[in-house]
């Protein structure tokens, strides 16, 4: 169990390593075109302003765009109450409880740290979960809490803003640029920065938020001690899941299960990793307290 945390840990740290060599790559790329490491810099300082903005709002945006409403223990005593366990359990603040009026079994949770922390679950999910898989829902939810995983998502968040405006930097300079003279090979990499960078920036967050979700399941199964019940609870969800009714792309790597219609793309560009591998994760798990 420990070893898969650990596992997943360091996948992350070497997916965001990379992520930065990209950065790098690219802002030295520009500023040697360009000749000014200024434009690098403007757009580094830039991206980490606008990550930091949306570091602290982006708790109330996602429940704000999932409709969700906040309850009390009087409202849903059995939702309450397990989230409540869980956290004096791992000895965490308690959070903001919320219910999403959907028939689509999901849950998520959002927050900054522990100390602002809000999980959600859909009325779709309570209904056909039973109260070891509504716990170990929860507990994967909490886990990206405690695992600070909304604090890696905006630095990566940061890092594609940032690949995004020195690929837009490139492209201008390779078409417009008065430093170019002309050059081809500077043409070549300006369009090869403009359609190739973004593509693998997207491709590099979706591997991090993949190893997130791995992550946040392992935390659960050793909050809870039963790994089996969060592999029954991501069984129920393959089989009784069904695109949000309120879908927003921005925030569906935040749900335990992908909220938004199946497509060719939405596969390709999955949030999320296969249920299969993360049921056999968890199974594996089990016998290994």
């Amino acid at each position: 169990m420990y070893s898969a945390i650990r596992r997943n840990k360091v996948n992350s740290f070497f997916i965001i390593l990379l992520f930065i060599v990209i950065v790098g790559g690219l802002g030295w790329l520009a500023a040697y075109i360009y000749r000014s490491p200024g434009i690098v810099i403007t757009v580094v300082v830039i991206s980490v302003v606008y990550a930091a903005i949306q570091y602290f709002a982006a708790g109330r945006q996602a429940i704000s765009m999932s409709g969700a409403q906040r309850i009390t223990e009087a409202d849903n005593p059995r939702l309450y109450r397990i989230v409540e366990n869980l956290a004096i359990t791992t000895g965490s603040p308690m959070p903001e409880v919320y219910i999403v009026n959907d028939p689509a079994p999901n849950a998520f949770a959002t927050g900054r740290d522990p100390e602002h922390a809000m999980v959600a679950a859909t009325t779709g999910l309570l209904d056909i979960m039973t109260d070891s898989e509504l716990e170990g829902v929860m507990a994967h939810e909490l886990g990206h809490v405690r695992n600070y995983d909304i604090r890696v998502s905006m630095i990566v968040y940061g890092l594609v803003v940032a690949i995004g405006m020195i690929a837009d930097v490139m492209v201008r300079v390779a078409f417009f640029g008065r430093n170019n003279n002309g050059n081809p090979v500077v043409l070549i990499f300006g369009l090869v920065a403009m359609i190739v960078a973004p593509i693998i920036a997207t491709i590099v967050q979706l591997a991090v938020s993949r190893q997130r979700e791995y992550l946040a399941d392992a935390t659960g199964a050793l909050t809870t001690r039963h790994p089996e019940a969060l592999a029954s609870a991501l069984h129920k969800l393959s089989e009784y899941g069904r695109p949000m009714q309120k879908q927003s792309s921005s925030m569906a790597h935040l749900w335990i299960a992908d909220p938004l219609k199946p497509g060719v793309m939405q596969k390709l560009f999955a949030t999320h990793p296969p249920i299969p591998d993360r049921i056999r994760r968890l199974l594996d798990m089990g016998g290994k307290f």
